[in-house]
């Protein structure tokens, strides 16, 4: 049986499986984040605006209802937008925590266990979401939450290690950048497919959690018997391809690095600055994740599916902004036409700042359904310029470290998703447009205060700590101190 599977997959190039499955589990993860988003609609009594602040909201149009029947109002849990803020920063709690213990051991023993068993865990506690609620409301819910955000806080830094271990420089840019599109397309999954739910199923929201938990158990099976932690360890892979894996990525990727260098890495003034550069892009595209099915629903009052249509749209046209733009990325590198810290840093401009202007001036269209959803779809868009940009930059900076690297700036910078959805429910008590144009108008001072921060400090190139020598060099000339300072004493 091995050896007809050998004989199968030994001519398919095992790097785009593993970026396929590594797709597919953002796909899944984002998915089981972002569905409540929709569901929550669907789940709380709608939020009762006064008559002095008509004026300020938009008609229901999108959803005509005969003058002969009765409408009646969505939602059974009465959850102010207060705590609807908390459900949904609450997944963040957990998600934090998990970063940096998950990145320090996918660098020693593998990304493959790390990721798979978190993502395992979260579609187990996703399936039980409509359970958790019904036992114990809100409170249950928060705590469910953030048992996701613990089991989903090893994604990223985990997939970095298998980058670092599966992608040749040249191709990084347009791999990375695939493998991290994963979150756009199972959010319009999510999208999409609870507005269906919501929309056509008899048992109603608990039904979107059943699937989406569903659709990633059966990932977590697949993603047991396709992928391996490195080309050395895959029994289906071509001596052509693990050869040349080998030569294009010997001179900065190692198999069994020294410990991590800790003094060294958190004085790195590059590594500082993509960090913060990542709280800039993670408020933006946390913001538009996490509430812009919201405004869709509360502010110009979309109907459930047409809500989870037009959501999905935005985010699919990320997808297209990312994927376009990285094959540019890689393009423009290969050449040698503009160097990686460069192609870095312009990337960084359109997706922090330009994408911001875009998201704030659709909150000045007003009314205008067409226009508010045009300008969302342009600046997510070029949004998407931030996966050949911000998001692979730490694995330019140290390939050796790269779990690691993802989990302080993913770690650090998904703070931002514990701010963000509170402070947004704090601001927009009465889901008005003057409410939300002040939330994107925030948006675009973090983004693009950030995004000046990577232009002074960021860089592309692989940071001096990365190499081994150097670290095993500093560790002896360190031990060799201590030595004579106890011999003086």
């Amino acid at each position: 049986m091995l050896g007809e599977l050998r004989k199968c997959c030994v001519n398919i190039p095992q790097r785009w499986i593993f970026a396929l499955m590594c797709f597919f589990a953002l796909f899944n993860a984002y998915a089981m984040r972002a569905c409540l988003s929709i569901a929550i609609t669907e789940m709380v009594v709608p939020t009762t605006i006064a008559e002095d602040i008509l004026d300020d909201t938009c008609p229901a149009t999108d959803v005509e209802v005969p003058s002969n029947e009765t409408v009646q109002i969505k939602g059974t849990y009465e959850w102010d937008e207060y705590t609807q803020g908390l459900i949904l920063s609450s997944f963040y709690w957990g998600y934090i925590v998990t970063h940096l213990p998950g990145g320090m051991i996918a660098d020693t023993y593998g990304g493959k266990y790390t990721l798979g068993i978190g993502i395992l865990l979260t579609a187990i506690f996703t399936i039980l979401t409509p359970v958790a609620v019904y036992w114990g409301d809100s409170d249950a819910l928060i705590i469910l939450r953030v048992l996701m955000g613990l089991g989903e806080g090893t994604t990223y830094p985990a997939i970095n290690v298998l980058l670092a271990q599966w992608t040749p420089p040249e191709e990084r840019s347009r791999t990375g950048s695939f493998v991290y599109a994963g979150a756009l397309i199972g959010t319009v999954y999510a999208t999409t497919v609870s507005g269906l739910i919501l929309h056509y199923s008899s048992v109603g929201w608990p039904m979107v959690f059943y699937v989406i938990g569903t659709t990633s158990i059966i990932w977590f099976v697949i993603w047991l018997l396709a992928c391996y932690n490195s080309p050395r360890d895959h029994p289906f892979i071509s001596k052509n391809e693990v050869d040349y894996l080998k030569e294009r990525m010997s001179e900065h990727t190692h198999e069994k690095p020294p410990a991590v260098p800790w003094r060294h890495i958190l004085a790195s003034k590059p590594l500082w600055a993509v960090i913060i550069a990542l709280i800039g892009f993670n408020w933006s595209i946390l913001t538009i994740v996490t509430d812009l099915p919201k405004y869709m629903s509360g502010v110009l009052k979309f109907s459930v599916q047409n809500n989870g249509y037009l959501t999905s749209l935005v985010y699919l046209c990320m997808w297209i902004g990312g994927t376009i733009s990285s094959w540019l990325a890689d393009y423009l590198i290969a050449k040698e036409l503009m160097s990686m810290t460069k192609v870095r840093k312009i990337g960084s401009i359109i997706a922090l700042t330009s994408s911001a202007i875009f998201i704030v001036a659709a909150s000045y269209a007003g009314c205008d359904r067409a226009l508010v959803v045009g300008m969302f779809t342009i600046g997510m868009t070029i949004m998407g310029f931030a996966f050949p940009s911000v998001m692979v930059n730490a694995l330019d900076l140290s390939p050796n470290y790269a779990g690691t690297l993802m989990a302080l700036t993913n770690g650090i910078s998904a703070l931002t998703g514990i701010a963000s959805p509170y402070i947004i429910g704090i601001m927009t008590p009465n889901q008005t447009l003057s409410e939300w144009r002040f939330v994107f108008w925030i948006l675009f001072g973090v983004s693009s205060v950030s995004n000046l921060v990577f232009l002074l400090y960021g860089s592309g190139e692989v940071e001096y700590w990365n190499d081994p020598e150097f670290v095993n060099a500093e560790y002896e000339r360190r031990k060799k101190k201590s030595i004579e300072e106890v011999r003086v004493a």
